[in-house]
This record gives C-alpha cells, structure tokens and sequence, in this order.
C-alpha cells in the first residue's frame, strides 16, 4: 500500500495543474532553426554544437555562421544544453568566459525569448539558433537533428 501511494503522489505531482508541464515535439522541448534560405534539412547534434560554440564559422554552402542562443535562464536553453553539447548552461557560460579572456572570440548574442530568436534567425542569412517545440516558426526552416 505505501508504494501505491508514493506511486500515486508522483503520478499526481506530474500532472497537477499549474506546474509546468515538458513541452514534446519529436521527443524534445525545443527545436534547431535555420535561415529559410539555408540548404541545411538535416545535422547531428555535434553539427549543431560546433556552430553554436563558433568551433565551425561556415556553412556547406559557403556562408558565414551566425549563432545565437537564448536566455542563459530559460528552461528552453537548459534542455538544448544538455542534449545538443551534454553540458549545462552553466558549463558553456564558462567555456565563452575562457574563449573571452583568451582573446579568442565572444558568445553569440543571447535572445530574451523565442520571438526575438524567430526575427533573428529569419533576418540573417547564415543564423542558427533554437526555439521551444510550440514556437511559432513563420519564416525560418526546423532542421531534423540526430544523434552521430
């Protein structure tokens, strides 16, 4: 019977109003965009790390990569995180600190919400970025992302 019970309490913690609820498309809570212009369908989760970490600088199709990243506080950053680079936010945070002070380059900017990343990934040709997986996507291209 106590097992019941603790079972019980968990399921109703998972599902109890009000608290927030894991948002599901293909199995994540955010999904990679591109520019609409870019050829890109489909990358691995390292593709999309190194461009996100600047550690690769150019498109296939010869254009300047151009990351960005949301919010070091959003949820939506956490889950990208730790699936994409196996990192936490807070790990990446001090990576850019040492890429920073070592004069070797800066983070990409950081957005304060899925919107701003929308507009921003539609108005520059060679942008990356990620939303969460209800995010309106007018005008940009979700890349499909796998494992490697």
């Amino acid at each position: 019977m106590k097992k019941f019970s603790l079972l019980l309490v968990a399921l109703l913690l998972l599902v109890a109003p009000g608290l927030p609820q894991p948002e599901a498309q293909d199995g994540g809570s955010y999904r990679i965009i591109v520019n609409s212009a870019n050829p890109t369908r489909e990358m691995t989760k390292t593709q999309v790390s190194n461009f996100l970490l600047k550690k690769k600088a150019k498109w296939d199709h010869g254009v300047d990569a151009t990351p960005a990243d949301l919010d070091s506080q959003s949820a939506v950053r956490a889950a990208m995180s730790d699936e994409i680079h196996g990192r936490s936010v807070a790990s990446i945070k001090n990576f850019w600190q040492r890429q920073i002070f070592s004069g070797r380059d800066v983070p990409p900017p950081e957005l304060s919400d899925d919107n701003r990343m929308v507009d921003f990934v539609r108005n520059n040709p060679g942008a990356i970025g990620y939303v969460s997986a209800t995010a309106k996507v007018d005008g940009v291209k979700v890349v499909a992302v796998h494992g490697d």
